[in-house]
């Protein structure tokens, strides 16, 4: 059982974060770590990539309540991965020497929460592939944000219904930072979280994912449905890129959500469709957990139809501006 002070961990992430971020955003900080837009960028001007650091700190701020309570298979990579991240964003580190990291850190978690042989190379490319997903999805005001928020506040709901508040609040913490970041990153936003937020949100997705089917909290599909509108976007869009023959560590623009962002559909009305997904992924997921085996793979298949669904009809509305647009190009 957790007491006393433990529970304020998520209001201190929260605040930390949010205190954190405006300080630095408008410092000197944010003036040497920005994101210079390009042709692959959704935004037109320059904007300060300091959020995962008050982010990562808001994070650690919060388990400091908890620290009897946390591994050093977690806390470790997290860190690292951190570290390597915020180098990136400052240098441009190469896509492999980033892979390599990733990769250690993913076996640390894996020796560390005791996986089972059978599942260790399925567990180890699970966490190496969430890592990169979120850093993948991180292109648009308050989509990575958004995603910590209700992807890690389902986990809390989860465990806290599983009978675990520490593994609950571990997960609050990370929900709560991401909410103080919000403030800053909804659109328009002031503030990107750069690598140094996105690559550690992945890894914890994964990691916290994993620990609580582990521990018998959820089944093992649970973390997938509740980041599915992470996983299935960059999923198939890396698959259509593969299948087209392009370089996949080359930046693009062709995401579901770049493309509605592109079709008008703007930062603002796309993050807040995404956040209705989230919600509707979380909740349905949650609700999954109680359900018979049975029932429990008609539900993955609805949310599997309903995806293909969702994809096929972007498509056809980018091909119609597509064709739109190089008709007004002609004129």
């Amino acid at each position: 059982m957790v007491s006393g002070m433990t529970y304020y961990a998520p209001l201190v992430s929260a605040l930390v974060t949010l205190v954190l971020t405006f300080i630095l955003m408008t410092g000197k900080t944010g003036v040497m770590v920005r994101d210079i837009p390009n042709e692959r960028s959704l935004h037109s001007t320059p904007v300060p990539r300091v959020g995962g650091i008050a982010l990562m700190a808001g994070v650690l701020s919060g388990w400091a309540l908890l620290t009897q309570f946390l591994a050093w298979w977690i806390v470790l990579p997290v860190t690292g991965l951190f570290v390597l991240s915020l180098l990136d964003d400052m240098r441009s580190l190469s896509a492999r020497t980033r892979l390599i990291v990733h990769f250690i850190a993913a076996l640390a978690a894996v020796s560390g929460a005791g996986v089972p042989l059978l599942w260790l190379i399925p567990v180890l490319l699970f966490i190496v592939w969430m890592t990169n997903v979120y850093n993948f999805m991180d292109g648009s005001d308050g989509l990575a944000g958004g995603m910590a928020l209700f992807g890690f506040g389902s986990y809390g709901v989860g465990a806290w219904l599983g009978g675990s508040e520490m593994f609950a609040l571990l997960n609050f913490s990370v929900a709560a930072a991401a909410l103080g970041f919000l403030f800053f990153n909804f659109h328009p936003a002031r503030v990107f979280m750069g690598d140094a937020g996105s690559i550690p949100l992945g890894f914890l997705a994964a990691v916290f994912g994993v620990s609580g089917w582990q521990a018998g909290y959820w089944p093992f599909w649970f973390p997938l449905l509740v980041f599915s509108p992470f996983v299935a976007d960059a999923t198939v869009t890396l698959l259509k890129r593969a299948w087209r023959g392009e370089r996949l560590s080359e930046a693009h623009r062709s995401h579901y959500y770049q493309r509605l962002v592109q079709m008008g559909w703007g930062h603002r009305n796309t993050a807040l469709t995404e956040y209705a997904l989230m919600l509707l992924a979380g909740m349905s997921a949650l609700w999954g957990i109680g359900l018979a085996h049975m029932a429990q793979g008609y539900l993955l298949l609805a949310w599997a139809v309903a995806y293909l669904a969702l994809m096929g009809w972007i498509d056809k509305c980018w091909r119609e501006y597509q064709s739109t647009e190089k008709k007004a190009a002609n004129v």
